[in-house]
């Protein structure tokens, strides 16, 4: 199994949280973005550059990940391909994303794209706290917790 991560609007802390986590846990990670992405020399650790336009960083994760897999993104229509690809999603900010919980997801970002396109200011992302690395840890350490098991 492998993480996957959509590395254009990835935080540095997420970042540093994966670069050990692929050393502790000798889990393949791979960094997918539109530029070049710094990643420290590792036989664990990897970068994928792909070519400017929208989504394609997206498409190329979606071609490649293999059910089992996690994706890590804030991307909401990429988390829900991944999961009707047999792989599972978490959020930079440690929310795991679930069949049950995707289409809620889903209408709430069309509806607020919505809001945009008619001019309403709905502000941008909260910032980015200690309390959400922590949250991403957490999730990350259960998520390789779980695959150890399985084996």
């Amino acid at each position: 199994m492998r993480i996957w991560v959509d590395a254009d609007a990835c935080p540095r802390p997420i970042r540093e949280i994966l670069y050990r986590a692929a050393e502790r846990a000798t889990v393949q990670i791979v960094f997918v973005a539109n530029r070049l992405v710094q990643i420290p020399r590792s036989a664990y650790i990897s970068s994928l550059r792909v070519a400017f336009g929208q989504d394609v960083a997206d498409n190329e994760i979606v071609r490649r990940i293999a059910p089992g897999d996690l994706v890590v993104t804030a991307d909401i229509p990429l988390a829900a391909a991944v999961l009707d690809r047999g792989g599972h999603a978490l959020d930079p900010r440690g929310e795991a994303y679930s069949p049950e919980s995707i289409g809620a997801r889903l209408s709430v970002r069309s509806f607020m794209e919505d809001l945009r396109s008619t001019g309403v200011e709905t502000g941008g992302p909260a910032t980015f706290r200690q309390s959400d690395r922590q949250a991403f840890a957490n999730r990350l350490d259960a998520w390789l917790t779980a695959r150890v098991r399985r084996g």
